[in-house]
């Protein structure tokens, strides 16, 4: 640039800072964004450098910076006179006094009126202000040493030793971000006042600073109370508090003061120094707890991230969960989320910590309190107007049997009202599913499962709990899924929703709302199938027992089928699957199966409480056996079978299963994959063909052909006893007898009185969760209907669909049911009993 040859050796202007700035060269080393940040400079014009904040070493590294671009020195007198300044450096805030330095309290710079004023009066002349960004030490970068990241940087103004501190330890990755420049000639051409004139462009500038420092850093959360008074201050939470104080005749400010004491239980604390210090500590937990963490298409998210508000919907297995996906999000560079977690997590000393990790917390129920509601609604709106991507589980707590749970609506209503209300940018759900091959609180699902109480989470307990730690959990992957886009699931679902997006509660809302509860979780069984084989490998030895839990002879064969029928159905082996040998020996190493040697060969079995854990590890990949699980079940109790009516009858029971395991395939496409598994039974040798393939039959007697059809059957089968329990109990009982609830509690009673008078069932074979969802399909297929008086009617639909059930169940069994659904006309109604 013209003009600029002069200032190229060292450091210019008062001794002062040649000496600091012989100082701090050797611990710096910068980076120039732009790289020709001084290309669009008129060189005719004065030059001011304006700084988000001021102090010397920020000063000294911007002259480091123009010297290294050939720009105007900033700690030089502006050319002039129109700056009495030493330098030609201004700074929006800035801290005043010697040893207790503060923030200054000004609303905006002296040194920008001067200047404007100097345009005012001279109309020829024209200043260039060139904003100027520092950034020492960039989050979520990773640093190579723990006490750096005390010290990077972050929203807060810090002094004189701090800034000090940040440039010792991370000044090698500084980063100097010349912003466009601003003419202020440009600006005072509005007409306004000096006054007013210096206030909008100090606003202007203010805003650039912080949606630059968002970009770099993150978004600026770690003032808690700012974020709590922006919502209080809504209209929302202002109606609410006015109704609470005329409904309990309280005054203003005691009702003020309750809304305010909830905001504060609800916000998160988020700091950037606690966030990169927990990186180093989960490091070091991970590498004790795990073998190793697999991620899978991570790229997805890259891909659909930018230019998006990111919500984040993990499955629920465990509480790691809510640290292990926001310390992958870390390591790879991306601002982790604010979690949404349950109050009763909201413990002494941890509840402090996870706040400042980004967690905000919620209640199990706040249905029937309007100003919580209010203020916590408008919290999480407030997450959005400030662009901060959110991680909340849809199923609403842990799942202890493995499976996906119903998805809860809570938090999909109010991302969805918030997106109608204030979001500045469109929003995508990255579903992704984490696999545990053993999950660090098994012990405790078992209990719970048996019918113990859930132990309340405590200090004590988090102290008992240490003793987990000397454990191996094996291998953790981590899959993410297909994005779903909010803006594509309103045009499928509603179609023309934007005409009344701004409406208080639109009509389409509740179905939008149901028809992203839907996607996510098709979206986590789409995950699951891309799991490691060590995954595959317990819910494949499970698969390969039978129900009764007897010891078998090793039969890898078995084992060595199951990734082959999963290929069958989805069309690739999408996975790292381990040959036979290896799924056993790896079986054996966590702990799951034992060995017990024998001279004519070895026997595998596993006890009582591990039985359980696997059948947890099956319900993981259950979603991946139904094919060829179904199409086994056939089998069970026929020889020889019609193609057309396995697939007829596949077609009539895929809703059920569908509802029960989330599965993402139409009617068609599950039949299609029903064929295909007939096929793959064929190459196995399981099955054979008559009349060109329109007849199936499976081989005879007590051939292994035909155990592998029973131990393939087993996934599916108790679903099916299910099932048939509650169409016993309807047909039993007749139409309009029995209301839902009534329903539900004879099918968990009559469920749990038959696990324990025949098979070792699964434990949550006796879940009402799933008598519930099969009774709900029901009704949405037109199966059943309520009358008047809130009963069950039914007519011949639901009478054939019994009868069907021969072609499936044995007679015994159904014969077994039908006598225990007798029994319960004489059974009164109360909470089942705990089952040991």
């Amino acid at each position: 640039m013209p003009g600029h040859d002069d200032r190229t050796g060292g450091l210019r202007g008062p001794w002062f800072w040649k000496l600091l700035g012989m100082l701090i060269r050797p611990w710096v080393a910068l980076r120039t964004e732009p790289p020709a940040a001084g290309s669009v400079m008129a060189a005719d014009k004065p030059v001011v450098y304006l700084l988000e904040r001021y102090g010397a070493i920020n000063a000294v590294i911007l002259e480091e910076a123009c010297r290294a671009q050939g720009l105007p020195a900033p700690l030089r007198p502006m050319p002039g006179g129109y700056l009495p300044k030493s330098r030609a450096v201004l700074a929006l805030s800035r801290r005043e006094g010697w040893l207790f330095r503060r923030p200054r309290q000004k609303t905006h710079s002296a040194g920008l009126a001067q200047v404007v004023r100097a345009v005012q009066a001279s109309p020829d002349l024209d200043i260039q202000v060139v904003p100027v960004s520092i950034f020492v030490g960039r989050a979520p970068q990773r640093e190579s040493g723990w006490f750096r990241v005390l010290f990077s940087e972050n929203w807060v103004v810090v002094g004189r030793f701090r800034r000090l501190l940040s440039l010792l330890l991370n000044g090698r990755d500084t980063i100097v971000h010349f912003s466009p420049v601003v003419s202020l000639r440009e600006v005072v051409a509005e007409g306004m006042d000096a006054e007013r004139t210096v206030r909008k462009a100090s606003r202007v500038m203010r805003a650039h600073f912080r949606r630059l420092r968002a970009a770099v850093i993150g978004p600026d959360l770690s003032h808690r109370r700012t974020v709590i008074d922006a919502a209080m201050n809504a209209e929302g939470v202002r109606n609410a508090v006015v109704a609470l104080a005329s409904k309990e005749r309280i005054t203003l400010e005691q009702a003020e003061g309750r809304a305010r004491s909830f905001a504060w239980e609800i916000a998160a604390d988020y700091s950037h120094p606690t966030v990169r210090s927990a990186s180093f500590l989960l490091t070091a937990f991970w590498n004790r707890l795990y073998d190793g963490i697999r991620t899978h298409h991570f790229d997805t998210l890259k891909q659909a991230a930018p230019g998006h508000e990111v919500i984040y919907v993990p499955c629920h297995r465990s509480h790691i969960d809510y640290l292990l996906l926001s310390y992958l999000l870390y390591s790879n560079g991306i601002v982790p989320p604010h979690i949404a977690a349950g109050v009763n997590l909201n413990l002494p000393v941890i509840g402090s910590l996870l706040r400042k990790g980004g967690a905000f917390f919620l209640r199990r129920s706040f249905r029937a309190n309007a100003l919580y509601s209010a203020v916590f609604s408008e919290y999480v709106t407030q997450l959005f107007q400030r662009g901060v991507s959110m991680e909340y589980f849809i199923e609403g707590g842990r799942s202890r049997t493995g499976r996906l749970l119903e998805p809860r609506a809570g938090m999909l209503a109010m991302t969805v009202k918030s997106f109608l209300r204030e979001s500045r940018r469109p929003v995508v759900f990255q579903p992704v599913y984490i696999g545990y091959e053993r999950v660090l609180e098994g012990k405790s699902y078992i209990g719970e499962l048996s019918g113990q109480a859930k132990e309340k989470e405590s200090i004590f307990g988090l102290l008992k709990s240490l003793k987990l730690l000397r454990e191996r959990y094996g291998k953790v992957t981590v899959s993410f899924g297909e994005p779903v886009y909010l803006t594509q699931l309103l045009d499928d679902s509603v179609g023309d929703w934007r005409a009344s997006a701004r409406d208080e509660k639109p009509e389409w809302f509740g179905a939008a709302v149901a028809a992203s509860g839907r996607a996510h979780p098709r979206q986590h069984q789409s995950c699951r199938r891309r799991q490691s084989g060590q995954s595959i490998v317990c819910g494949a030895t499970r698969y390969a027992q039978a129900r009764d839990g007897r010891r078998r002879p090793e039969a890898p064969d078995r084992v060595e089928s199951a990734p082959d029928r999963v290929g069958a159905v989805f069309g690739s082996r999408d996975h790292d699957g381990l040959d036979p040998a290896g799924v056993i020996a790896y079986g054996e190493k966590l702990g799951v199966i034992q060995r017990v040697k024998h001279p004519l060969g070895d026997v595998l079995h596993s006890t009582g409480d591990q039985a359980v854990l696997l059948s947890y590890f099956r319900n993981n990949v259950l979603h991946l056996f139904a094919t060829p699980a179904w199409v086994a079940v056939c089998f069970l109790n026929n020889r020889r079978l019609q193609r057309v009516t396995v697939e007829r009858l596949g077609r009539f029971i895929y809703p059920f299963i569908q509802g029960e395991l989330f599965l993402p395939w139409s009617e068609d496409e599950w039949v299609a994959r029903i064929d295909a598994m007939i096929g793959q039974f064929v190459r196995e040798g399981l099955l054979e063909c008559e009349d060109e393939g329109k007849v199936l039959r499976r081989r005879v007697g007590q051939t292994d052909e035909a155990f592998q059809l029973r131990v393939t059957a087993n996934s599916l089968l108790q679903a099916f006893e299910r099932y048939y329990i509650a169409l016993a109990l309807l047909v039993k009982s007749g139409p309009g007898v029995l209301s839902t609830g009534e329903l539900e509690n004879q099918c968990q009673l009559t469920a749990q009185r038959l696990s324990l008078l025949h098979t070792q069932a699964a434990p949550e074979f006796f879940d009402k969760t799933l008598f519930k969802g099969f009774i709900a399909t029901m009704r949405e297929r037109g199966v059943l209907s309520l009358d008047g008086n809130a009963k069950l009617s039914f007519g011949d639909d639901l009478v054939a669909m019994a009868e069907d059930s021969k072609l499936i169940l044995s007679r015994e069994l159904r014969h077994s049911i039908l006598k225990l659904a007798g029994s319960t006309d004489r059974v009164e109604i109360t909470p089942p009993p705990k089952v040991a």
